[in-house]
C-alpha cells in the first residue's frame, strides 16, 4: 500500500538540482509521485524512506526524513503562494535556518576567471554545501557549515581578500563604502592616466610620427618615465594582482594588462634608450598605449561600479522596510529599542503610521494593514487579536499590542530578502558556460599571442619585430574577458533587483532565463495587476454644474 514520504533535502540551489531529484524519485519502480522543491520532497511510494534518502544521494544531494511543515515561503514551488499563505510557525522557519548561509565581501576579483577561482577555494573548505561568487557585486553566499576563519583563510590563499559580516546593517555600510572608495579610486586613476595618454597620442598623430630621433629623444625619454609614473600609480593594481595570479599557477583578465601594456612600455624604452639597435623603420614608440589601455579599463571599471551600485538599491529597498527601533511594552511602561534587542516573546505596541519591526501575534486590539509588501493585496486587511502580522507591512489604521514570534534573520521578509540574495548571486546555464570558458580563456590567449607573434617574426615583412610587438600586444589587450564575465551576472542583479522593487521575487536565475520563452502569463487574481488605488480620469458633468463645483462636492463627500 502506497503511502506519502516527506524528505528534507540539503545542498539543492536552482531548477536544475530539483529536476534532477524529482528524475532519480521517480526513475524507481515503487515510487508513483515525488512533488520536489529546492529545501523539501513529497513522494507516494511504497519503499521505505531509507531507500528514497539512497536515491537522493546518489543523485549528489542530502536528505533527511521529515514531518510536512508549514513553511510557504521556502517550500512552495510558487512565489505568489508562499507569499500569500498563513505565517509558519517559528519551529518551522528555525529548523530553516539551522543550515548557515554567510554572505562574504570579497576584494580583488576583476574576471570570471577570479570567480572561478575563489569559488573553487570556497566549495573546497570542509563544511560548505556551495558557494555562490559573484563578480558584479564582488560577493560570495556560501551555505553549509564552515566557520568564516575557514572560509577568509582559502580565499586568501586563492590570492584574493575576504571579509565576514553577519550584521545586515553593517555589511550594507561596509559594501557602499568599498563601492565608493573604489568608485572614486577607479575615478582618478583613469583620469591620470588619460590626461597622459590622450595628449601624446594626439601628439603623436598630428605633430610627430612617435618615431626616436636625436632631436626628440630626450624629450620621448621624458615621456617614457611619465609613462612609468602612470603606470605605477594608476596601474599598479593590475601588476599586483597578475604577480598574485602567477605566484598561484593562475591567469587572469589583469594578467592580460599587465602582459599587454609591460611589453608596450618595454619594447619603447629600449627603442628610446638604444636606438642604434633597430632598424630605422622599428623605432617606433608605443608610451601613449600603455597609458591608453590603463586609463580606458580603470574608466570601464568605474562605470562598472557606479551600475553595481545603482543595481543593488533594489536589495536595500527591501532592507528598509524594517524600522531601525520597536516599542517594547515592559511593566514599567513603553521604551524604543533597537530592533537587534527584540525576542520572542516581547510585547510591543503599534499605533497608525507604524511599520511592523518583527512577525508575530495580535494579542489585543485591532487595525487594518498594508500587506501589499507581502501578498500584492492593495486593500488593507483587517486584524484582531488572534491574527498573524509580518515584518515590513503598515498599519493604516488602528492601534494594537503583539507577542513577537519571529526576530532576526527568521522573519518572512527576512527569508524574502535571503530569496532575493540567493537569486542574484545565482548563475543560469549561459553564465556558467562563460565561467568555463573563462576558467581557460586567459592561458589560451597568451598562446595565440605568443603563436601569432612568432608567425609575424618568423614569416612576416621587415621591420619583424616592430609587427611581432604589435600582434602580441594587440591580441593580449583586446581580448580581455571583462565583458564575458560581468555580462551575465549584472543583468542578473539589475533584472532580479528591479523585480524585486515592483514586488516580483525571481527564485533563481534559471527561473529568470526559462522565462524568456513563455509567451502566457496566466494570473489567479485581479488585486495582484492593479494598484487598489482608484484615481479620477475624466470629469463628465450635466447642466450647469462646473467641473470645479463637481471637485468640490465631490470633496466634501
Amino acid at each position: 500500500m502506497s503511502n506519502t514520504i516527506e524528505l528534507a533535502l540539503d545542498g539543492l540551489s536552482c531548477g536544475h538540482c530539483v529536476k534532477r531529484v524529482k528524475e532519480s524519485l521517480e526513475q524507481r519502480p515503487d515510487v508513483e509521485r515525488a512533488d520536489v522543491t529546492i529545501e523539501h520532497a513529497s513522494v507516494t511510494t511504497t519503499a521505505p524512506a531509507d531507500a528514497l534518502i539512497e536515491t537522493v544521494k546518489q543523485a549528489g544531494y542530502d536528505a533527511t526524513l521529515a514531518h510536512p511543515k508549514a513553511n510557504p515561503l521556502t517550500e512552495s514551488s510558487t512565489p505568489s503562494e508562499a507569499l500569500t499563505a498563513a505565517q509558519p510557525e517559528l519551529p518551522a522557519a528555525n529548523n530553516a535556518d539551522d543550515d548557515d548561509s554567510r554572505q562574504l565581501l570579497i576584494n580583488g576579483m576583476s574576471c570570471a576567471s577570479c570567480v572561478s577561482r575563489v569559488q573553487n577555494a570556497l566549495q573546497g573548505v570542509a563544511g560548505v554545501t556551495q558557494a555562490r561568487v559573484n563578480l558584479a557585486e564582488r560577493t560570495a553566499l556560501v551555505m553549509g557549515h564552515a566557520s568564516a576563519a575557514d572560509l577568509i583563510a582559502a580565499v586568501e590563499k586563492a590570492g584574493y581578500g575576504a571579509e565576514a559580516i553577519d550584521d545586515d546593517a553593517e555589511r550594507r555600510e561596509r559594501q557602499q563604502q568599498t563601492a565608493q572608495a573604489a568608485m572614486k579610486r577607479f575615478r582618478w586613476q583613469a583620469a591620470l592616466a588619460l590626461a597622459v595618454g590622450i595628449p601624446v597620442m594626439i601628439w603623436g598623430m598630428f605633430g610627430d610620427n612617435m618615431m626616436v630621433t636625436d632631436a626628440n629623444r630626450s624629450l620621448w625619454l621624458v615621456i617614457g618615465f611619465i609613462t612609468l609614473g602612470v603606470m605605477i600609480f594608476a596601474g599598479g593594481h593590475f601588476y599586483t594582482s597578475a604577480w598574485k595570479s602567477l605566484r598561484n599557477r593562475s591567469a587572469t583578465m589583469d594578467t592580460l594588462v599587465a602582459l599587454g601594456t609591460g611589453a608596450a612600455w618595454l619594447y619603447s624604452m629600449s627603442v628610446n634608450l638604444w636606438p642604434q639597435h633597430f632598424p630605422m623603420e622599428a623605432r617606433h614608440l608605443y608610451y601613449e598605449a600603455s597609458a591608453m589601455i590603463i586609463g580606458l579599463i580603470n574608466l570601464g571599471h568605474m562605470l562598472e561600479a557606479r551600475a553595481r551600485q545603482r543595481s543593488s538599491k533594489a536589495l536595500e529597498r527591501l532592507l528598509d522596510l524594517t524600522p531601525p527601533v520597536a516599542r517594547v511594552v515592559t511593566p514599567e511602561g513603553e521604551k524604543s529599542v533597537p530592533l537587534a534587542e527584540v525576542t520572542p516573546g516581547m510585547t510591543l505596541r503599534l499605533t497608525t503610521g507604524d511599520r511592523v519591526p518583527v512577525d508575530g501575534d495580535i494579542t489585543d486590539g485591532e487595525g487594518w494593514f498594508d500587506e501589499a509588501m507581502l501578498t500584492g493585496e492593495p486593500v488593507p486587511q483587517q486584524k484582531a487579536a488572534g491574527d498573524a502580522i509580518h515584518a515590513g507591512t503598515v498599519v493604516q489604521d488602528g492601534s494594537v499590542l503583539f507577542r513577537a514570534a519571529a526576530v532576526g534573520n527568521h522573519t518572512t521578509l527576512s527569508r524574502i530578502i535571503r530569496m532575493v540574495r540567493q537569486a542574484q548571486s545565482s548563475k543560469p546555464e549561459i553564465g556558467k558556460l562563460a565561467d568555463r570558458i573563462s576558467a581557460v580563456f586567459v592561458p589560451v590567449v597568451v598562446l595565440i599571442a605568443l603563436f601569432s607573434g612568432a608567425v609575424w617574426y618568423f614569416a612576416g615583412p621587415a621591420p619583424q619585430i616592430v609587427y611581432t610587438l604589435v600582434i602580441v600586444t594587440t591580441v593580449l589587450i583586446i581580448a580581455c574577458p571583462c565583458a564575458l564575465g560581468l555580462a551575465t551576472p549584472m543583468s542578473i542583479i539589475s533584472g532580479v533587483g528591479r523585480a524585486a522593487e515592483f514586488g516580483v521575487l525571481v527564485r533563481d536565475a534559471d527561473a529568470l532565463q526559462r522565462a524568456s520563452d513563455v509567451d502566457t502569463l496566466v494570473f489567479d487574481k485581479t488585486g495582484t495587476l492593479t494598484e487598489g488605488k482608484p484615481q479620477v480620469a475624466a470629469i463628465a458633468t450635466t447642466g450647469d454644474i462646473t467641473e470645479a463645483d463637481a471637485l468640490r462636492l465631490a470633496a466634501a463627500l
